[in-house]
């Protein structure tokens, strides 16, 4: 006959598995905790090793690293101003152009595309955040570059050239490359990551209440201003984000394109450079200590860009969820 445990017995074991639980969940939250501070080590590794690399050119240039135009390898002159003129204006060239795209084919997708067009549009949206950096660079640069040689900037000079106050910005030959091209191309690379994430956001906004608003007259413009819009800010706000520091950080299509010129021009046709660009195109030609030292003060810079665009974000996203609960 089976025994009956006792009183005594089942509290002893009820006991000795909850001290077990106890144990697991003890080394369950040291675990997690260990990786969050491997995160935290790593980064800090990443920041020391930066600011040691770059300190020499720091030390010697001092603040004019990052307000003089001059890259001369030859006499070890450097100034960091033309790569982050063109990492700034690049950026906002693709997200003046990519985000406004994106958030008309997210709402295509999510209240005008019929049910049977949304996964092929969804399939292709994904492949071309799959495509690699560099098939973007030779297409640019074989196909799209001649392309807006040929007809978009002459276009661009014949017409907003003209334009008083605005013309300086497309003065100059229609060279093709330039810094005009690599924004191009980044609106283009950022277009699916900003696209995925305000349709998913989009999704989340209960149907009940785009109905209602329907109900009461209101057209698809109305709903996604008025009522889309206002609801997944934060989640939008995310994508663009996203989006910005994707620009930020490219390498390889824009150093296809952009001509790579260590110069400053007004005019978004003629050639210029960015922080990556320059890194990819030079680390391997640095035979100087200053030359490493600035080319890696440059990366720290663009470290502490896309960090501060990191904490601007942040700061945003913080203020509209205060807003939303109010």
């Amino acid at each position: 006959m089976t025994a009956i445990p006792t009183t005594t017995s089942l509290e002893a074991r009820i006991g000795r598995w909850a001290r077990g639980q106890r144990r697991l969940d003890t080394v369950f939250r040291l675990g997690t905790a260990l990786f969050a501070f491997l995160v935290l080590v790593l980064l800090g590794g990443v920041i020391v090793a930066l600011v040691e690399g770059a300190w020499p050119a720091l030390r010697h240039f001092g603040p004019s690293f990052v307000t003089t135009e001059e890259w001369n390898p030859v006499t070890d002159e450097f100034g960091a101003l033309a790569p982050i003129y063109g990492t700034l204006v690049t950026s906002a060239i693709a997200l003046l152009i990519g985000v406004p795209i994106s958030f008309g084919i997210a709402l295509f997708i999510t209240e005008l595309c019929p049910p049977w067009l949304k996964r092929p549009i969804g399939t292709a949206i994904e492949l071309l955040a799959g495509i690699p950096s560099i098939i973007y660079g030779i297409w640019g640069l074989f196909v799209f570059a001649p392309f807006l040689q040929e007809t978009v900037q002459p276009f661009l000079i014949d017409t907003l050239g003209e334009v008083p106050g605005l013309g300086f910005l497309f003065a100059g030959p229609p060279l093709g490359i330039g810094v005009l091209t690599a924004g191009l191309i980044l609106a283009i690379m950022v277009l699916p990551f900003v696209t995925s994430v305000m349709r998913d956001v989009f999704e989340t906004v209960p149907p009940m209440v785009k109905e209602s608003a329907y109900g009461l007259g209101a057209t698809t413009w109305e709903v996604m201003w008025s009522i889309v819009l206002p609801y997944t800010r934060i989640g939008v706000v995310g994508g663009v984000m996203l989006g910005l520091g994707r620009a930020l950080g490219e390498t390889m299509a824009v150093t296809f394109v952009i001509g790579n010129a260590h110069d400053i021009h007004a005019s978004l046709l003629a050639p210029g450079t960015t922080i990556s660009a320059a890194l990819a195109n030079e680390f391997t030609e640095a035979t100087t200590d200053l030359y490493l030292s600035s080319l890696i003060a440059l990366g720290l810079i663009l470290f502490v860009i896309t960090f501060g665009v990191l904490v601007l974000a942040k700061l945003l996203l913080l203020r509209l969820q205060r807003q939303q609960g109010t």
